[in-house]
Parts: structure tokens; sequence; C-alpha cells
């Protein structure tokens, strides 16, 4: 397939050396409008390197497949600009953190074959040309709308290049409880400014309960099946799974960019208020990290 990857941050490099690898054509689309070549290496011990086509237009409408790994709040402006050049038969698949980002913008793309992604393969840009796989984990992928629904071979494409891919058609559950799982990790490790494993000290493990009870509310009103136990449970694993991470939140208000908090805990209270649900810890987490934007950007 020809597959333009928009964004190649650690996530989106990350996928085009290994879609290269598989054997398709894979181009990327920069912040940078000028079309350049630009060369990754993929895990030190395979000693394998990736070259890039980067920002070349004319490569835009033979594109079979947008690769969409921008964060949430930069979607709208990165791709807008480029919906003109593609295809209609372009299929656009988003895999970033949060939800909400697609439907702002779900008039302008609709006439597209839309997917939504998220995966727990961990990504790391050691620098602007090395990429490392930092551990293994699982993509799920399902239609964002009637025209995703005919693209369930992208499933079977991508397990030969990442896998395990799993096609789910209720994609909408499994980016809930996605997001479930950020609204307890990320804002806390960004605040804190820790590592994934502190938050099962008990001093911030209250704070990590108290969001988990506020999220399933939520969750409860959206048909998402998962009990507050179930939850907790989870969240659990995922702090002692990756106990030794830091956050992309973390690392957002670390090195003073924006947070996709507009996405997770800010999507989740746009639904709580919806529901007449009160998350007052969801909301002091919240303007707590706008604040922290606000002085730092």
């Amino acid at each position: 397939m020809n597959i333009t990857v928009l964004g190649p941050g650690a996530v989106g490099s990350l996928w085009a050396c290994y879609l290269q690898k598989a054997g398709h054509n894979v181009s990327l689309w920069t912040r940078n409008p000028i079309p350049f070549e630009l060369s990754f290496s993929l895990n030190a011990k395979e000693n394998s390197s990736h070259s890039f086509s980067c920002n070349v237009q004319k490569l835009l409408p033979q594109c079979d497949l947008l690769f969409i790994t921008v964060k949430a709040w930069q979607v709208e402006s990165a791709l807008l600009p480029l919906l003109p050049l593609l295809s209609k038969d372009t299929i656009l698949l988003f895999m970033h953190n949060g939800m909400g980002a697609i439907d702002a913008i779900k008039e302008r793309v609709n006439h597209h074959p839309v997917l939504q992604a998220t995966t727990t393969h961990g990504a790391l840009k050691e620098n602007n040309h090395t990429v490392k796989h930092t551990g293994l984990g699982q993509t799920v992928i399902g239609p964002f709308n009637s025209l995703g629904n005919q693209c369930q071979f992208i499933q079977e494409v991508l397990s030969h290049s990442l896998p395990s891919i799993e096609w789910n058609p209720e994609i909408k559950i499994a980016l809930w409880k996605k997001l479930a799982i950020n609204c307890a990790i990320n804002p806390l490790t960004a605040i804190h400014q820790c590592q994934n494993g502190h938050l099962a000290h008990s001093d911030i493990h209250q704070d990590v309960i108290r969001i988990c009870s506020e999220v399933q509310q939520v969750l409860q009103q959206e048909n998402v099946e998962w009990t507050e136990t179930e939850l907790v449970s989870i969240v659990n694993q995922v702090i002692s799974a990756t106990s030794e991470n830091y956050s992309s939140m973390n690392r957002d208000c670390f090195y003073q960019r924006k947070t996709e908090i507009d996405y997770i805990t800010g999507y989740l209270l746009q639904k709580a208020e919806q529901h007449g649900i009160s998350a007052p810890t969801n909301q002091t987490l919240y303007n707590q990290i706008k604040q922290l934007e606000e002085n730092t950007l």
C-alpha cells in the first residue's frame, strides 16, 4: 500500500519503520512543509535504517492510507490542509490519546473511510533519527463511520507490520477504556512530575481511587460495562506494568508543551456534565493542568 504517516513523533515513526519493513511504500508528512529526506534507526540491536520522503505533495493523491499520529489538539490544523489533496478513497486512520478530536471535524472527513485505533505498543524517540520500540503491545482498530466498516482488511495489512491487531466494531468502547486509564494516570503523573509507579504510593493512590469512582459513573452512562473495582484493578495493573515509564502528559508538562488534557479529562468532564454527574476530583486536576499550561506556554 501507499501509506503516509502524518506526525512522525515516537508512535508515528515506530509504525512508519515497521510498515516500510513489511514492504509498503511509506512517506511522512511533518510540520515543515518543505520536502526533505528523513532517516530513522529502529532499535539499536537491529541496526536497521529506514529512509523516508517527507512532505512530497504529489504522493498524496496516490495515498491509500493516511496514518494520523499527531496529538489530539493538532488533528484539525494538521489534517484539514491535506484533505483537498487526497483521493476520496484514502482511508484515514487516527491513532492518538483522548477522544473528541474527530468529532470536531466529522463533517469534513465523513466522505472518507475513517478508522480509529488505540495501541499499547511503547515507543521512544531518543533523538531525531532514532526510534526505540520500548514495549510490545496490542493495537485495536475499528470504524468511526459507515465507510470505515468496509475496511476490516486493514487489520490484516497492519498485522504483517506490527502485531497483534484486533478489529473491534465497537471501537468506542475500547477508546473509552483507554481514556478511563489515562484519566487516572496522566494528570496525576504530570502534576507530581513522577513516574507511573509512584501512583501506587498510598498518599497519591487515594486520588487514583477517587478519579476512578467518578470516571466509572460516566462509563456506566456511556454503556461501558466496567465496575469501579474492575477499573481500579486495571489501572493498578497498568501502573505496575509501566512503573518506570513517564506518561505523555508528564513529558509534555516537563518540556513545557501543550498537553492533551482537553481530550482526556476535558472530554470526560463534558460527558459528566451531559449526564448530570459530579466529578470534582477530575475537575480539580483539569484546572491544575490548564494552570500549568498557562504558566509555561
